[in-house]
């Protein structure tokens, strides 16, 4: 098994005081930077995939501001490759599979924001490749979402996604069980 670390649109917009704040960004930029801290110890490879917004009417994520950085708690270290994007699917239109597979990785260990969006469009398109998913449960972010009417809470948004990426598209571990089982 060959590992490989993605971190999905872990950007300044999605933490406090950002343009589109998501509930438990710091919570899971902490989290993140435990698997990251891990990757990095051990020599194995890190992508960091940034969404930068291309719709004219965008209102995060824009083109040179300070909301579409990757924010410091994973920041890239030199030699680590960033992965621009522009849609939900960390794969379409951007070169991630192709550096996947010259680092011959063939499972991914990801952690991001927002998990109702990027994060399970990602692992499900990762699934379709071949390759196999661990999602760190407690590395991802959301948000409340409205439906009908009714307001769905942050944290049952993120269970039922978790619920419905379990076992047939990745294994779900938290970060410090999953550090200490990669030991």
């Amino acid at each position: 098994m060959n590992l490989g670390l993605v971190l999905i649109d872990i950007q300044n917009d999605y933490f406090p005081r950002g343009k589109f704040e998501l509930s438990q960004a710091y919570q899971a930029g902490i989290n993140a930077s435990k698997v990251l801290a891990f990757f990095r110890k051990n020599e194995l490879p890190v992508f960091h995939v940034q969404h930068i917004s291309s719709e004219k009417d965008a209102a995060f994520f824009l083109p040179d501001t300070k909301g579409m950085e990757i924010h410091k708690s994973v920041f890239p270290s030199d030699g680590e490759l960033r992965i621009m994007k522009h849609t939900p699917d960390s794969f379409f239109q951007t070169n991630l599979k192709k550096e996947l597979d010259s680092q011959k990785v063939d499972h991914l260990v990801i952690c991001g924001m927002m998990m109702h969006m990027c994060v399970d469009t990602t692992v499900r398109s990762a699934r379709n490749f071949g390759y196999s998913v661990t999602l760190i449960e407690n590395a991802y972010a959301t948000k409340d979402l409205i439906w009908n009417n009714t307001i769905i809470p942050a944290s049952t948004v993120q269970a039922t996604f978790m619920a419905a990426l379990d076992n047939s598209f990745a294994n779900i571990m938290d970060a410090d069980g999953w550090i200490k089982q990669a030991h």
